[in-house]
């Protein structure tokens, strides 16, 4: 068994202790010791990192009350060595993990919902509680654990025998066997849990509720504490003023100047679109001039319009017209249609002779091919007299 002195002291930062153990594990190594203060994985709360020795910590997991340490290096068996946490790793999952426990208490005592999904990860935190929560209310429970903060209440860890066990109310996710471990934050949380935790609620510094979904019937919250929100914070004020400055509105403004941009936008997509068809109209009509069967080779054409101009060179009578957009190097776009032949099977054939795929309705068939403009172009037309003969 190992001793675990992050239970002893959750901000414990250095330690000495004996390597017990020391195996090879691919490229790396797997150490015991007598005593540690690396916090393995569990609890939904990632391993510790840092150095032993010589030798980097990468992983930390426990099997049977024996905690391994995956290091980078090998350590001699007997050997006192010195371990060194990564602190402001091991805090910062500290506060997300007593932030986390606030807003679960809070959550349970208001809504009676328990927390059944809860994972630290390497950007932010999320909750998993099985009932619906709206935003509404995700902005008072944020609020709330706030106050929690503020109040620097003390985090309190005790180990109940079964006789206290039976009579006291706590959360937790999982069957637990053998001793108990309570983690208490007055008035807010009393839950099972076996990860180190911030000593006084102030050291978890702001706690944000970012983020609520629907998930599974109930909703996944996302949470950031401590220093995590504070790079949140900056992060988003720093896009907010670039925004400001840019729409020349205060910061307070914003919202309402990105609302005014988007419905200018939308404004003159409208125009332009219009614009683009009346464009498209035009060139219809001196399409019209040419002969019966139209062939259109454009790199200046997007989307839809492919097919607009086929439709406007249609509205003039012609039997055919064949619109094709892109270029040699990537391939083309091709829109074909006729108002009294089937297309069908010239787009079979288009396709068979230059690689294209595609297909569609009697007096439509749209596709891609690949091919020299020219060697097309002269496809067409001559598939086109043979329709008209």
């Amino acid at each position: 068994m190992t001793e675990k002195l992050f239970y002893l002291d959750s901000h414990l930062q250095r330690f000495s202790a004996q390597v017990e153990q020391c195996v090879p594990d691919g490229e790396n190594w797997q150490i015991v010791l007598d005593r540690t203060a690396f916090f393995p994985e569990g609890g939904g709360q990632y391993a510790d990192t840092g150095i032993l020795g010589s030798a980097r910590v990468l992983d930390v997991q426990e099997k049977d009350g024996v905690i391994f340490h995956r290091t980078d290096a090998p350590l001699s068996v007997g050997d006192c060595v010195e371990g060194r946490i990564d602190w402001d790793l091991r805090f910062m999952k500290m506060q997300q993990h007593t932030g986390e426990h606030i807003v679960s208490g809070l959550v349970h005592k208001r809504f009676g919902y328990q927390n059944v999904g809860f994972h630290l990860g390497s950007e932010d935190c999320t909750m998993d509680f099985n009932g619906e929560i709206t935003k509404e209310e995700i902005r008072e429970i944020e609020w709330e654990a706030n106050r929690a903060v503020v109040r620097n209440l003390e985090v309190e860890v005790t180990y109940p025998d079964q006789k206290v066990l039976q009579t006291l109310v706590y959360r937790s996710k999982i069957e637990i066997e053998g001793q108990v471990r309570i983690v208490t934050i007055p008035e807010y949380d009393v839950c099972a849990c076996c990860a180190p935790h911030v000593k006084q609620t102030g050291e978890i510094g702001q706690i944000r509720l970012t983020g609520v979904q629907r998930y599974k019937g109930g909703v996944r919250v996302t949470m950031l504490c401590g220093f995590r929100a504070l790079e949140d914070y900056r992060r988003k004020a720093e896009s907010t003023g670039c925004i400001s400055s840019a729409l020349c509105v205060k910061e307070e403004d914003v919202a309402q100047g990105v609302e005014k941009l988007k419905n200018d936008c939308t404004e003159w997509k409208q125009r332009y679109a219009q614009l683009k068809r009346d464009m498209l109209a035009i060139r219809a009509e001196r399409l019209a001039g040419q002969s019966e069967d139209v062939i259109v080779f454009a790199d200046d054409l997007e989307g839809e319009e492919l097919r607009i101009l086929m439709n406007l060179v249609l509205d003039h009578g012609k039997r055919l017209c064949a619109v094709f957009g892109g270029d040699e190097e990537h391939g083309f776009r091709y829109v074909i249609g006729s108002r009294i032949l089937d297309m069908r099977p010239l787009a079979k054939e288009l396709n068979e002779t230059f690689h294209g795929r595609g297909g569609g309705k009697s007096e439509m068939v749209q596709g891609s091919v690949q091919g020299n403009e020219s060697e097309i172009r002269a496809w067409i037309q001559e598939k086109a007299r043979k329709m008209n003969g």
